[in-house]
């Protein structure tokens, strides 16, 4: 197959998802496209596969395609290029790659990486690709182990790396290995899934593969891995990215208590810290404290507000003395003086939040 460092390498990029469990953040904006340290989730993902040697990345769309053609465009200024492919009906995981494969210009024995557009990882890409050839697998999975793998579908592997099983959640895990969600198919193994119905890799096309004794190999990478798939998990990986907690060659600057954004106003005497992100032409004003959170461009956070481990959208305004905890605010929302807003609580676009004596909470 020869050496993966001395030609280009291609990439199915998954982005088809529309987000439901992170609105209303995705409301206007798919979640792949949500500013993560200050640029779209999916640029951190994108630069680390051109590091490692993809040239050429089919996108497979579907809710607002259109909105990765804005952002990307032709893939230039990130050393790759882009195109993009949409699939009018939902496909599935499996589905979604079989109909972007159109795109490929592999030959039947290349690798070709599947991304999803929903991971952060610093996982090495390179040493996945290594593994993939010299074991000369037909699919090669990123496997991280986690410390809690009940939550998870665990992956059984022999010493060799060899998949021995797909486990499906377990009260009681016999591993902590799991499906990290970065895959390399041989390019002719593609082929082979059905075309034009929705098909599950994880489901129908990986158990497949093990009944019919197909070489799928486990490489193991226990390195920072994060599916950003809640509100909690965004916040979080906006923070772990800013404080440097996972490297990302997408941003010039990391290992900072904050960054913020061209046109930001941030008081003397107001805190920002934990790792926050602060928008463009955001204003932070005097005795507010914005800590571990992420505040979006055009947003106005006022005197003496409090907000901890939460999003505030583009153009949202959180008045005076205000407290945001573990909640979302979606853009263009006001929340006025005197209220709370604690546990995961989360306001729609446009809203006004107005009753001074209402202290919202909730259990999501």
């Amino acid at each position: 197959m020869g050496d993966s460092s001395s030609r280009s390498l291609e990439a199915i990029l998954l982005v088809g998802g529309q987000g439901t469990r992170l609105r209303p953040l995705t409301m206007s904006i798919p979640k792949p496209l949500l500013p993560t340290a200050g640029v779209p989730l999916l640029e951190h993902q994108l630069a680390r596969a051109a590091a490692a040697g993809v040239r050429h990345v089919v996108f497979a769309t579907a809710y607002r395609a259109e909105m990765f053609a804005e952002s990307f465009g032709d893939g230039d200024r990130l050393g790759l290029e882009i195109t993009y492919v949409t699939e009018d009906v939902p496909l599935g995981t499996g589905g979604a790659i079989r109909n972007a494969s159109a795109a490929l210009r592999s030959g039947p024995d290349d690798p070709v990486f599947i991304l999803n557009g929903d991971i952060i990882s610093g996982h090495d890409m390179t040493a996945q690709i290594a593994a993939h050839e010299k074991a000369d697998a037909v699919v090669t999975l990123h496997l991280t182990t986690v410390e809690d793998p009940r939550r998870y579908g665990s992956v059984l592997t022999e010493a060799d790396g060899r998949v021995k099983a797909f486990i499906e959640k377990s009260p009681t895990p016999i591993t902590d290995q799991v499906n990290a969600g970065c895959y390399i198919f041989r390019r002719g193994v593609i082929d082979e899934i059905p075309a034009g119905r929705p098909v599950s890799v994880e489901y129908e096309l990986f158990p497949k593969f093990l009944a019919e004794s197909v070489p799928i190999i486990g490489h193991v990478d226990p390195a920072y891995w994060l599916d950003v798939g809640t509100p909690a998990a965004f916040v979080q990986c906006c923070c772990d990215l800013t404080l440097g907690r996972v490297r990302s060659p997408a941003l010039p600057v990391q290992g900072v208590p904050a960054l913020i954004g061209e046109g930001a106003v941030i008081a003397p005497d107001a805190q920002v810290a934990g790792g926050s992100t602060i928008g463009g032409g955001v204003l932070v004003a005097s005795g507010a404290v914005v800590d571990g959170s992420v505040v979006m461009d055009g947003a106005e956070i006022a005197e003496e507000a409090k907000v901890s481990r939460s999003v505030v959208g583009r153009g949202a305004r959180i008045g005076p003395g205000v407290v945001v905890e573990d909640a979302i605010v979606g853009d263009e929302a006001v929340v006025e003086a005197g209220n709370e807003l604690r546990g995961g609580v989360r306001i729609w676009p446009r809203s006004v939040i107005s009753d001074t004596s209402i202290r919202f909470s909730s259990d999501m």
